[in-house]
C-alpha cells in the first residue's frame, strides 16, 4: 500500500515508522524539509496541502491520506481533496471538533457521567490551568494559590480551562473505530518531566486487572459516544483508586503507538489503515502483551543528559532509525560520533518490566561511559515558574 503522511513532526514521525513496520511505502508531505520524519520516508514532497491546485497531483497512486498534524485550516483542506481525489482520509472530523477544544470535550464529560477533574471554582488549590485548543503540555501550569492565579489572569488569558490538580500515575489507550466497530488497545504507563510533557513511556502497565478493565469500558464508551470512525487516546490519572479523565485526542498520538506495537506486536495504524482503504472493518483480534517495554527521549549536550518530554524531539531536524543504539533495540535518533548535541527516542524492550527498565539504565550508563557525561538528570513535575 501506498500511503500519504501528511506532516513529518512528531505525529508524522509516529505515522511514518509504524507504516514502514506494516511495509507501506510512505510518501511524506509537509512545507518543511527538516522535520524529524524525512529519512523513514521513500518519498518527499515539500507541499502546502491548502493549496489543492498543487497538491492534487501528488495523491495520483495514493491508497491511504494520513493526518498527521493539527491544523485546522490544513486538516479542512485535506477533507476536500481527499473528497474530490477519491481517496481515504484516516481521520474523523466530527470527532476530533470535539476533542480538540478540552472545554468541549469536558462538557461531554459532564454530560456522560465521565470522571474527571472536579472544575474550577468547585475544586481548591492546587489548581492546573491550561489553554483548551492545545494538545499535550503546552502551556500547563499548576498554581498553589490565589495570589499566583490572580498573577496568571493579569495576563489577559481566555478560554482556559482550569481544574483541580491531581496526582498520582497517568496512563494512555488507544480506541479505534470503523463503521460502529470499536476496538480498545493496550493501556500504557505515561511519566511527566517538569513541564507536564511525556517523557517516558511504559508498554505494560503497574495498573491492576479491575482498573485495566474499567478503561478499556471507559474507552469503548467513549468511542460510541464520539461515533468514532478513526482513533483517539484517552490520558487518564490514577488519583484515589479512580481513574479520572484528563484529555481525549481524535487523532494519531505519538509515542503510545509505538511502545504498544514493541509491547504486543500490534501496529494500531496497519489496523486501521486497512479498514480505510478496504471499506471495511477488521476481523477481531485479541491484544497480547509479549514483552514490556521502556520507550523515552533524552537529550544530550554540553556533557550533559537529560531525560525530558517530546517536544526535545520535535524541532531536531530529519531523525534515523537506528538497531541495536548503544544496546537499545532501536532509537530514533540525529546523533553522529564526534556530534556533541543530540536527541534520541529510546526503545528498550525485555521480558518484564524489571528487566525493560534494568536494560534502560544499562543504556543510559553506556551512552553516559562513551560519550563522557558529566551530567545526568531526569526532572519529573513541578510548578512552572510563571513569566511575570
Amino acid at each position: 500500500m501506498r500511503v500519504a503522511v501528511v506532516g513529518g513532526k512528531l505525529q508524522g514521525l509516529e505515522a511514518a515508522y509504524l507504516a514502514k513496520k506494516a511495509g507501506w511505502e510512505v510518501v511524506l508531505i509537509d512545507k518543511n524539509n527538516q522535520v524529524p520524519a524525512l529519512k523513514l520516508c521513500d518519498q518527499f514532497y515539500k507541499n502546502d496541502v491548502t493549496k489543492i491546485v498543487e497538491w492534487i497531483p501528488i495523491l495520483k497512486k495514493i491508497d491511504l491520506i494520513i493526518p498527521a498534524l493539527e491544523n485546522q485550516e490544513a486538516l479542512n483542506s485535506l477533507v476536500r481533496s481527499a473528497h474530490y481525489a477519491n481517496v481515504p482520509l484516516l481521520f474523523d472530523g466530527d470527532a476530533y471538533v470535539i476533542s480538540s477544544s478540552k472545554l468541549v470535550s469536558n462538557e461531554m464529560f459532564a454530560r456522560s457521567g465521565v470522571p474527571a477533574p472536579i472544575p474550577w471554582p468547585e475544586c481548591g488549590f492546587p489548581i492546573i490551568v491550561k489553554p483548551s485548543d492545545s494538545s499535550g503540555s503546552q502551556g500547563v501550569y499548576k498554581i498553589n494559590s490565589a495570589l499566583e492565579f490572580q498573577r496568571l489572569f493579569e495576563k489577559g488569558l481566555t478560554d482556559w480551562v482550569i481544574e483541580e490538580y491531581l496526582e498520582g500515575p497517568s496512563y494512555s489507550l488507544e480506541v479505534i473505530g470503523y463503521a460502529g466497530i470499536y476496538k480498545a488497545l493496550q493501556i500504557t504507563e505515561l511519566e511527566m518531566d517538569d513541564v507536564y510533557d511525556c517523557k517516558r513511556v511504559l508498554g505494560s502497565p503497574t495498573l491492576p486487572v479491575k482498573l485495566r478493565e474499567e478503561f478499556v469500558q471507559l474507552g469503548l464508551r467513549l468511542a460510541r459516544n464520539l461515533k468514532l470512525n478513526g482513533i483517539m487516546d484517552i490520558e487518564t490519572i490514577l488519583h484515589r483508586d479512580t481513574l479520572k479523565v484528563l484529555e481525549i485526542d481524535a487523532r494519531l498520538p505519538s509515542q503510545t503507538p509505538i511502545a504498544v506495537y514493541h509491547a504486543t506486536g500490534t501496529n494500531i495504524l496497519e489496523i486501521l489503515g486497512k479498514a480505510f482503504a478496504e471499506g471495511k472493518p477488521w476481523a477481531d483480534f485479541e491484544i497480547q502483551p509479549k514483552q514490556s517495554v521502556v520507550f523515552e527521549h533524552i537529550h544530550v549536550s554540553k556533557n550533559r543528559l537529560e531525560v525530558a518530554g517530546e517536544h526535545i524531539i520535535s524541532n531536531a531536524g530529519p531523525l534515523t532509525l537506528c538497531k541495536n543504539f548503544f544496546g537499545a533495540d532501536e532509537a530514533l535518533t540525529n546523533f553522529t560520533p564526534g556530534r556533541t548535541e543530540w536527541v534520541a527516542t529510546l526503545i528498550m524492550t525485555g521480558e518484564s518490566n524489571q528487566e525493560a527498565w534494568d536494560r534502560r539504565c544499562r543504556v543510559i550508563q553506556e551512552i553516559v561511559k562513551e560519550i563522557g557525561i558529566a551530567q545526568y538528570i531526569d526532572r519529573y513535575p513541578a510548578q512552572r515558574e510563571l513569566e511575570i
